[in-house]
C-alpha cells in the first residue's frame, strides 16, 4: 500500500475542497417545478373574450295595449325566470280591478241608455198620437168649412166672404198640423238615432272592457324557456308589484334550436375580427363542455362596455354550431376567436419564457438540473409563444424559475429562525 506524505495529503484535501466549491457555484440547488415541452405544429393566433348566449330567433310576450281609461298596468303574477313553459300556459297576470270597474260602469250605462230609449220611444208614440188626433180634428174642421163654402151659393156676399176666409183658415191649420207631424217625426228619429248611438258606444266600450279583461292574462304562444326581461327603470328583472307601459316586452321565449353568443371586443383588437372566423366556445358554468361557432356580424359602431364605464367596445355576434341542453340564453361563455394560424411552428407554454430587457430566456431541463438558455421568440397567444431559436422539439422547460423558488424557500426558513 502506497503511503502519502503529509504534504501531499494536505494538497489532495485542498484540491477536493476546491472542486466541491466550484461545482457548488456552477450548479445551484433546485426544487421540482411544473415542466412544459417544446412542440412543433400549427400555432393558433387567438383572442379570448367573454360573451353571453342569446337566441337568434325569439318570441316576445309583451304587455297588452289597453286604453288609457284603465290606468297603468300592475303585475300581480309573473312566471319564474328560466321556467320551461308550454303553449297556452299563463305567463303574466295584471291587476284587473280598474278594468272590472270599467266593465261595471259600461254595463250600467248600457242598461240606463236602453231604458231611456224605451221611455223615449213610448213618449214619442204618445206625442205622435196626440199630434195625429189634433191633425184629424183640424182636417174635420177643414172639411166642414169646405162644405159650408160649397153650400154658400145663395148666401149674401159678406157671408160668402166670411165662409171663404174660414175655409182658408182651416186649410192653413190643416197644413200646419201636417207639417208639425212631419217635423216631429224628424226630431223623434234623430232622438232615437242619438240614443241608439249612445247604446252602440256603450256596447263597444263594454266589449272593449271584456276583451281588455282577457288581455290581462298573457298566454304563452309557444313552448320554451321563459326569460324575464329587465325593467329599464329599476335595472332588475320585472317582478310582481311593478307597473309597465302598454306594449312593453316582458318575457322572451327563445328558439333554442338556433343560438348565438354576443362578444364585446375592445378597440385595440376589433381590427383583427372579421366575418367567418372560427370560434371555440366554453360555458363558464360547464367548463368541461366545448362548442364551436363562427363570427357572423361585426358592429361598425362602438358602445360603452356597461352603464358605469366609458370604455368603448364593439359587439360581435358568433353563431353557435351545436345545440345542447346546457346552452341557455343568458349563460356566460368564454369565446376563443381564432384570428390566424402559423404552420410548422415551434412553441412552448407562455409561462416558460421570461425576459430581462430585450433578452428572452427559458430554463431548459438537462440531466443535471436546469440550464438558463437564451431564446428568440415570435408571435404569442393567450397560452403559448413561438420560439425561433434556442431550443429544439421535445426540449423540456420549466414553467417557473426553479432557482428563485429555492431562494424564496431559504429566505422564509431564515425568517422562521
Amino acid at each position: 500500500m502506497r503511503k502519502f506524505k503529509p504534504g501531499n495529503l494536505k494538497m489532495i484535501v485542498m484540491l477536493s475542497l476546491s472542486i466541491a466549491i466550484f461545482q457548488s457555484c456552477k450548479h445551484e440547488k433546485v426544487v421540482d417545478v411544473p415542466v412544459g415541452k417544446a412542440v412543433r405544429g400549427t400555432f393558433y393566433l387567438d383572442i379570448y373574450e367573454e360573451g353571453e348566449i342569446e337566441a337568434i330567433r325569439s318570441t316576445n310576450a309583451s304587455s297588452p295595449s289597453i286604453s288609457w281609461r284603465y290606468g297603468n298596468m300592475k303585475i300581480t303574477q309573473i312566471v319564474k325566470d328560466g321556467k320551461e313553459v308550454q303553449a297556452g300556459d299563463t305567463l303574466i297576470v295584471f291587476d284587473p280591478s280598474e278594468v272590472k270597474k270599467g266593465v261595471s260602469e259600461a254595463q250600467s250605462r248600457l242598461q240606463m241608455n236602453e231604458a231611456e230609449l224605451v221611455k223615449l220611444q213610448a213618449q214619442q208614440q204618445s206625442d205622435m198620437e196626440e199630434l195625429k188626433a189634433d191633425y184629424e180634428v183640424t182636417r174635420i174642421s177643414q172639411e166642414i168649412s169646405k162644405i159650408r163654402f160649397e153650400s154658400a151659393g145663395y148666401e149674401a156676399n159678406i157671408k160668402k166672404k166670411e165662409i171663404q176666409l174660414n175655409l182658408e183658415k182651416a186649410n192653413i191649420a190643416l197644413d200646419r198640423a201636417k207639417e208639425q207631424i212631419d217635423n216631429r217625426l224628424k226630431i223623434q228619429n234623430e232622438e232615437v238615432k242619438q240614443k241608439k248611438l249612445s247604446i252602440d258606444q256603450d256596447k263597444a266600450r263594454l266589449t272593449e272592457a271584456n276583451e281588455t279583461l282577457q288581455k290581462l292574462f298573457v298566454i304563452s304562444p309557444s313552448s320554451g324557456i321563459a326569460i324575464v326581461n329587465q325593467n329599464w327603470s329599476t335595472g332588475n328583472k320585472f317582478q310582481v308589484g311593478e307597473q309597465c307601459w302598454p306594449g312593453s316586452p316582458l318575457i322572451q321565449l327563445p328558439d333554442l334550436s338556433a343560438l348565438k353568443a354576443t362578444v364585446k371586443i375592445n378597440e385595440v383588437d376589433i381590427s383583427k375580427i372579421s366575418k367567418g372566423l372560427k370560434v371555440e366556445i366554453k360555458p363558464d358554468a360547464f367548463s368541461g363542455s366545448h362548442f364551436t361557432g363562427v363570427v357572423t356580424a361585426v358592429a361598425n359602431l362602438a358602445i360603452n362596455k356597461d352603464n358605469k364605464s366609458k370604455v368603448k367596445v364593439f359587439p360581435v355576434e358568433v353563431n353557435i354550431n351545436e345545440t345542447n341542453e346546457k346552452l341557455l340564453p343568458g349563460l356566460t361563455v368564454s369565446c376563443r376567436i381564432i384570428i390566424g394560424t402559423i404552420k410548422n411552428a415551434l412553441y412552448v407554454p407562455l409561462d416558460a419564457v421570461s425576459s430581462e430587457g430585450d433578452v428572452s430566456y427559458v430554463y431548459k431541463k438537462t440531466a443535471k438540473g436546469y440550464e438558463k438558455t437564451i431564446v428568440k421568440t415570435g408571435a404569442s397567444n393567450s397560452d403559448f409563444i413561438i420560439i425561433t431559436k434556442g431550443i429544439e422539439v421535445n426540449d423540456k422547460v420549466a414553467l417557473a424559475d426553479p432557482f428563485k423558488k429555492e431562494e424564496k424557500k431559504k429566505t422564509e426558513s431564515t425568517k422562521a429562525k
